[in-house]
């Protein structure tokens, strides 16, 4: 992220040519953690979308190669499932005894350029019952972090700025027809007035902060929470890169009803663990891909 910080977000070109000088040491290091070789490995995941394309053609190119050179089975990842995937790694919920999520799940995916809550049903069986209809909520909180002259990425930025002080300040929640969608492109641009002047003196930086925040984690909860009663679901699953924020991760676990599973916060984020949990299960079902598959930056779920 520090390539992309001076510039206020990612640069689709920067990130591609990151990825080209990354990726052999990347697969080195992965392996020498892991002690293994790649002869002894049974398969190779690799993300084909959605995403920046230039990235994705890295990753898949280089998992081809790999792929071919050993002559082993190549598994297509949705990183939007991978994300999902992540949950099969993270601990039981505090009080219950089961390993693995339980079907129906319902799962909010939160992250920089996805919002989407997805009713899984098995394996490999999703729903998606609702999506933003503008900014994704990470994408909103990097572009509220730039208009407050904060750092990139925005999130861990305004979590911080937050913790200073107990929200006052109530900021507008957007009322959509479908009842399962997000929109938050109202809320920012609510935050653009005030921190301009146009509504009256401007808000100290911590509270117009907490306000946000607390703004997309009360969507974000009562929405989830609407979606799994309605459905039925057994159990909640939180993942995407803004379930690293401590706010939104004790919200639900505090307002939810059900068991709420939530990934550590390192495997939130981007990572290859949760690539490599949904590849397994998808190997078990036997979905190998093609070497000729391609990648879908606009691929979705559900």
């Amino acid at each position: 992220m520090e390539l992309h910080a001076r510039y206020g977000g990612v640069v689709p070109e920067l990130a591609s040519r990151q990825h080209v000088e990354a990726i052999v040491p990347v697969l080195e290091e992965a392996l020498e953690r892991a002690g293994c070789t790649l002869e002894s490995i049974d398969a190779v995941a690799v993300t084909t979308g959605p995403g920046l394309a230039g990235a994705l053609l890295v990753g898949a190119n280089a998992a081809k190669a790999m792929a071919y050179a050993i002559d082993l089975p190549l598994v297509a990842v949705n990183h939007l499932e991978g994300h999902i995937y992540a949950a099969w790694l993270a601990d039981a919920p505090s009080g219950e005894d089961v390993r693995e999520p339980r079907f129906p799940v319902l799962c909010l995916i939160v992250s920089g350029g996805h919002t989407d809550l997805v009713l899984m049903t098995g394996h490999g069986r999703y729903r998606r019952l609702g999506e933003t209809a503008d900014d994704a909520a990470g994408e909103a909180f990097d572009k509220v972090a730039r208009m407050m002259g904060l750092g990139f990425p925005g999130g861990p930025e305004i979590e911080r700025l937050a913790g200073q002080v107990s929200p006052t300040l109530r900021l507008p929640r957007a009322r959509l027809s479908r009842p399962y969608d997000f929109s938050f492109s109202g809320l920012k641009s609510k935050v653009l007035r005030l921190v301009r002047g146009e509504e009256g003196p401007v808000p100290a930086a911590p509270e117009l902060a907490a306000a946000f925040q607390e703004a997309v984690v009360d969507a974000l909860v009562t929405k989830t929470l609407a979606a799994a009663r309605d459905h039925e679901a057994v159990e909640v699953i939180l993942v995407g890169g803004v379930a690293a924020n401590s706010v939104l991760r004790r919200s639900l676990s505090e307002r939810s009803p059900l068991p709420v599973r939530i990934p550590s916060a390192a495997l939130c984020t981007d990572n290859g663990a949760m690539i490599a949990a949904c590849g397994w299960w998808r190997l078990q079902d036997g979905e190998v891909a093609r070497l000729d598959v391609d990648v879908q930056p606009g691929l979705r779920i559900g």
